[in-house]
């Protein structure tokens, strides 16, 4: 699977009947950065055919790998990870790379390339893939000037479980409050049972406090302009010690650009 050659594999065509407004989304971004878009907001941006498949979607969160990169030793990550080009003329899958951020947006994890079990193909063609794909695009095109906007973004799409048990926290931000070193991000809320905390916090540059949030509702959201705001997530509690907890979030960044790996010494 480690063939991280710029081959395409499959083309996938967007919904085209949304109808949703996402004006207010952008503007928002527009002005502080961030938007936090509640469940009905982001439905009303998705296709009927698409929130009709939500279940197979959501369900897909059961088959994650653990994700072994973590520098802390914890095991409460698991994870699956594909990359896509993605433009109004469609989604192209892109042959499965590693997922590398430098050590200055990821101090604990960064500074080396992390293979991840690949995204599923049911998952990366299912419509609600797609629909959020769209979804970012949109927003991500408008808040884009003409001349910076790309022809097909880079998108990558991380599918992140974490886990929490009696006596051991889950951590959704081991690295604290952070920056993801792309343009804009994505993240959607597919499910949360048993959990405590898991607040979403904002910050701007300066390190100044812009707002908190909790993700609770299945596709709640948050759109980031990553050079911009740092973000985190408090770390999550089992609410029934006796049963696990977790967190399942679809994170979705868009690069203008893939980033260079570097070279090896």
């Amino acid at each position: 699977m480690k063939n991280s050659a710029s081959r395409f594999l499959s083309l996938r065509e967007p919904a085209r009947s949304m109808t949703g407004d996402i004006s207010a989304i952008v503007e928002e971004v527009r002005s502080a950065g961030f938007s936090f878009a509640p469940a009905a907001q982001i439905r009303a941006l998705l296709t009927p055919a698409a929130l009709a498949e939500w279940p197979s979607f959501a369900a897909s969160w059961d088959d994650l790998g653990v994700d072994t990169y973590m520098a802390d030793g914890g095991r409460y990550r698991r994870r699956r990870f594909a990359a896509f080009a993605v433009s109004a003329e469609g989604v192209v899958r892109k042959a499965h790379q590693p997922h590398y951020q430098s050590r200055d947006y990821n101090p604990l994890n960064g500074g080396i390339e992390r293979w991840f079990g690949p995204v599923t193909e049911a998952v990366a063609a299912h419509p609600v893939t797609l629909g959020l794909l769209d979804v970012g695009r949109r927003a991500f095109d408008a808040l884009t000037p003409t001349p910076d906007r790309p022809q097909a973004w880079h998108v990558e799409l991380h599918q992140f479980r974490i886990e929490a048990l009696a006596g051991q926290i889950g951590q959704p931000t081991p690295e604290g409050l952070h920056r993801d070193g792309v343009d804009w991000v994505l993240v959607v809320l597919v499910d949360r049972k048993n959990v405590e905390s898991g607040v979403t916090s904002i910050y701007d540059l300066d390190h100044r406090h812009l707002g908190d949030f909790t993700l609770v509702d299945p596709l709640d959201s948050v759109f980031l302009q990553d050079n911009r705001v740092f973000h985190g997530v408090t770390a999550i509690r089992a609410l029934e010690p006796d049963l696990v907890a977790r967190r399942d979030v679809a994170v979705i960044t868009f690069r203008a650009e893939p980033l260079r790996l570097p070279s090896p010494d």
